[in-house]
């Protein structure tokens, strides 16, 4: 293996998305469905919504779970081409039991059918939806957080920006960004690109090749999406935005994506907690089971319940 990554991530320290309009059909197929095992939790509860544009949210709630709940909304990863993957549902139920929260898990329209701005749009509607139907949904509309993993990452920052922007009072209590993609000047002419982008074309899970040949299918007209929705590190500001959580992988072309607004966060005022995971790659998680992932998922879980409690 080329980079020292923990062998405890096998076999997805072997693994590289065949990114091709063929595969991306057939997974779809596959993946579409939510798996079983989500529907029969014997601690959670799940209801299914649609919002906005045939916009489906998967409800997960704890049992013993007290009304007027917080909920972490979340988006998923997936290069913004792929739909959930079975580890995706099992952190969320994770997230559900750990931090003691609904969790609104957001299936977005994908790629390249429906390329950028359809994900944004859709996760921002989705957030608004929750919040705005907080009460019947049995969820304190004070205590919602939004977060995701890599795509869901970038959907996740975009929102707390679209929020802004767009003159919202109401923003969502903390932003959780894992491994997040949050850079599109890597990979666009004349520009340099960052260490890790640079560095990192072939690693396992996700690289810099992969982000180079899913960019047409995602993006084919990038005038037609707001630049610091596709591209958060490049807002005009990065000023009040909600208290960030950011976690990045050593071995991931989108490292210095995450590190890099961690520091333009700082910088304009916003309580930012950076975290890097060593000897991991991108999507390290994927192997749930892993002790650096169950750590990590717990790491998050921990923070968010300070976050949706109060606790110091």
């Amino acid at each position: 293996m080329k980079y020292p990554i923990s062998l405890e991530f096998f076999p997805y320290t072997h693994f590289v998305a065949p990114i091709t309009r063929p595969f991306l059909m057939v997974a779809g197929v596959f993946m579409r469905k939510v798996p079983r095992f989500v529907r029969c939790h014997p601690a959670l509860n799940t209801e299914n919504f649609t919002v906005a544009d045939g916009v489906k949210v998967l409800m997960l709630s704890p049992k013993m779970l007290k009304p007027d709940a917080p909920c972490l909304v979340y988006f998923h990863g997936g290069g913004f081409v792929l739909e959930a993957a079975p580890s995706h549902y099992q952190m969320a139920m994770t997230y559900a039991l750990k931090a003691n929260c609904k969790v609104a898990f957001v299936r977005y329209r994908l790629a390249p059918r429906h390329p950028f701005p359809a994900p944004q749009d859709d996760c921002f509607a989705a957030l608004l939806w929750v919040h705005e139907h907080a009460k019947e949904l049995g969820v304190d509309p004070d205590r919602i957080g939004v977060g995701g993993d890599s795509a869901g990452g970038t959907l996740a920052a975009a929102c707390c920006q679209m929020l802004r922007d767009r003159g919202h009072a109401w923003k969502p209590l903390f932003q959780l960004l894992i491994y997040p993609w949050l850079d599109a000047r890597n990979g666009r002419e004349g520009w340099p690109g960052s260490e890790s982008y640079n560095r990192f074309t072939d690693t396992p899970m996700w690289n810099a090749s992969l982000s180079r040949k899913v960019d047409p299918l995602i993006n084919p007209r990038p005038q037609d999406t707001p630049l610091a929705y596709q591209s958060p590190v490049e807002a005009d500001s990065h000023a009040d935005l909600p208290p960030a959580y950011i976690e990045v992988a050593q071995f991931d072309c989108l490292h210095d994506d995450g590190v890099l607004y961690a520091e333009l966060l700082g910088n304009a005022g916003v309580e930012t907690q950076l975290h890097e995971v060593s000897s991991a790659m991108h999507g390290f998680d994927t192997k749930v089971k892993a002790p650096t992932s169950q750590r990590m998922i717990r790491q998050r879980a921990e923070y968010m319940r300070r976050r949706f409690y109060a606790e110091a």
